[in-house]
């Protein structure tokens, strides 16, 4: 048996029904899902980091926690700008876009080119994974320059009238990382949250007023 039907095999192991009906009660398609929590997988994937064979064959299964497993035992030197492309393509659920994402796709070298196209995505997960691109790069990438943020800025304003549901939640996310990531960055944040308020659209208030607050919270710490 290979290490990843063994892995799969074991996972089923730990199908929760319980936890399945809980994912979709949160809005994520469970629909190939056995419903085995976060830390367990990661407990998991910490037995065979950096092995990009394995990702592969992990997301191939097409079950859900094998291909947030994949995304945590893959090297990112390794991954290629085609398989993103691939990968990206097979998104259902929000949860394995952000997992992806923020473990994975954010550091590697293609992520700022990526955050370009699939922002302008028209598929739904697509787009949003290039603004949790963003989100997760300012949380974790510490040396990346301001002048990359203010260069997305505007990428976000421009896209803050979508009102569908995960695309608006990850706009306005990578909006408050932004916002958070330091001093500098922060008076630009907030005057592009006020220019999304101006537009005046369902989506664009909620975004910004949400950043707006959390900023505001976030001062009073």
């Amino acid at each position: 048996m290979t290490i990843c039907a063994e892995i799969i095999a074991h996972l089923r192991t730990l199908a929760n029904p319980a936890n399945v009906a809980g994912m979709a009660r949160y809005g994520i398609n469970s629909s190939d899902a056995l419903g085995v929590s976060m830390p367990v997988l990661r407990q998991m994937a910490r037995q065979h980091k950096r092995n990009h064979a394995l990702a592969l064959e992990l997301w191939q299964s097409g079950i859900h926690e094998a291909r947030i497993m994949a995304a945590l035992v893959d090297d990112p030197k390794q991954v290629t700008a085609r398989q993103m492309e691939n990968w990206v393509r097979d998104f259902a659920s929000w949860d394995v876009c952000d997992q992806v994402c923020s473990n994975l796709f954010d550091k590697t070298p293609f992520a700022h080119a990526k955050i370009l196209a699939w922002t302008q995505s028209p598929d739904e997960y697509v787009k949003r994974a290039g603004f949790v691109l963003i989100a997760a790069l300012a949380v974790h990438d510490k040396a990346a320059p301001d002048a990359l943020f203010l260069g997305l800025l505007p990428v976000i304003e421009r896209e803050a009238h979508d009102d569908r549901n995960f695309v608006r939640k990850a706009v306005n996310w990578a909006l408050r990382q932004i916002g958070k990531r330091n001093g500098r960055l922060a008076p630009a944040a907030i005057a592009t949250a006020h220019r999304i308020l101006a537009q005046d659209t369902k989506p664009a208030r909620w975004i910004a007023r949400d950043a707006l607050r959390e900023w505001k919270h976030h001062q009073r710490r």
